[in-house]
């Protein structure tokens, strides 16, 4: 009998039951969502499911591990790779995002780069890709960086008629240092970068934009071990240079810089380590009259490949 009475009732508003959900049938819902954001949407589920692939991945940050991906995380650092040409596979932008100028930006950036796949998804996959960073709903995925053998870096030297000078750095942890040799290495007409496998800075996207873009065309090598890649390239009639504060000579002394040869850079710290030091046919120091006890990786590099560069003219 309620049930007969509720049915019966003439009075207008809320009534026994209702919840009050006929008022708010009424009020407006806004437009209606794109499919890829509307929950239970086959391309809302497709899009997720990309997403959840995609967290599975492994993702790395500060080394450029091989098979593995880095997640650029946050508005300023996506857009300042992009602007820099780190290469990227994916841009996630967050679902419902407050749109401001850094995210047009970034949309605008990466259609016109090409090569970019936009995929859109919910925040809690987001937060789980990037291990709760705080990635203000744009999150960058950058493929792994193709590394080189560093008996490439010689042979293709040798194969352009061109005397090998290649820059090998040892202990050096900091990818803006490797970003700033890379570029070094490019400017002054040199042919790669070895760096070790282990303990050693890797091309994150970090060294993509310290390098100016230079790493597109400057390859980078990954030894496993350093200094028989060093011994390799002895074989190979190409000079073993060191950089030391204790060095013998001062580089501008140094005739095997007009020739083939492998410059070896230490940490600004440690410097060269024990093998690798024994290894070097030279040890050479680079003045600094001004009384500085050392310089970082970068500018050591490009001091010693300005030489080399002004010796082969």
């Amino acid at each position: 009998m309620a049930a007969n009475n509720r049915r019966m009732s003439g009075k207008k508003g809320a009534q026994v039951g209702s919840g009050g959900q006929r008022r708010k049938g009424l009020e407006g819902r806004g437009p209606t969502p794109p499919a890829e954001m509307r929950k239970g949407h086959k391309k809302n589920r497709i899009a997720n499911a990309k997403a959840k692939q995609t967290a599975r991945r492994p993702v790395v940050r500060g080394r450029g591990g091989k098979g593995t991906s880095e997640m650029v995380v946050g508005r300023n650092p996506v857009v300042e790779a992009l602007r820099e040409g780190v290469p990227a596979t994916m841009l996630y932008v967050q679902q419902f995002i407050d749109n401001d100028e850094r995210v047009r930006e970034a949309l605008q950036l990466a259609g016109e780069r090409g090569g970019i796949h936009l995929m859109e998804a919910p925040r809690p996959e987001l937060d789980r890709m990037t291990n709760g960073l705080n990635h203000q709903g744009l999150v960058l995925q950058v493929p792994p960086y193709e590394y080189a053998h560093p008996e490439d870096l010689v042979a293709a030297a040798f194969d352009e008629g061109e005397d090998p000078l290649i820059v090998a750095l040892d202990g050096v942890t900091d990818p803006r240092n490797l970003g700033a040799v890379v570029r070094s290495v490019s400017a002054f007409g040199g042919h790669g970068v070895v760096v070790p496998e282990r303990r050693a800075a890797g091309m994150t996207a970090g060294a993509w934009k310290t390098s100016a873009g230079t790493a597109a065309r400057t390859p980078v090598a990954r030894a496993t071990n350093l200094t028989r890649a060093l011994e390799a390239y002895k074989k190979a009639g190409v000079v073993v240079v060191g950089l030391a504060a204790d060095g013998e000579a001062e580089v501008g002394e140094l005739e095997a810089l007009e020739g083939p040869v492998v410059i070896v850079v230490g940490s600004e710290g440690k410097g060269l380590s024990r093998l690798v030091g024994e290894t070097c046919d030279f040890r050479v120091r680079i003045p600094m009259p001004g009384g500085a006890e050392s310089l970082n990786a970068g500018v050591a590099a490009g001091v010693v490949l300005y030489e080399a560069a002004r010796r082969r003219g």
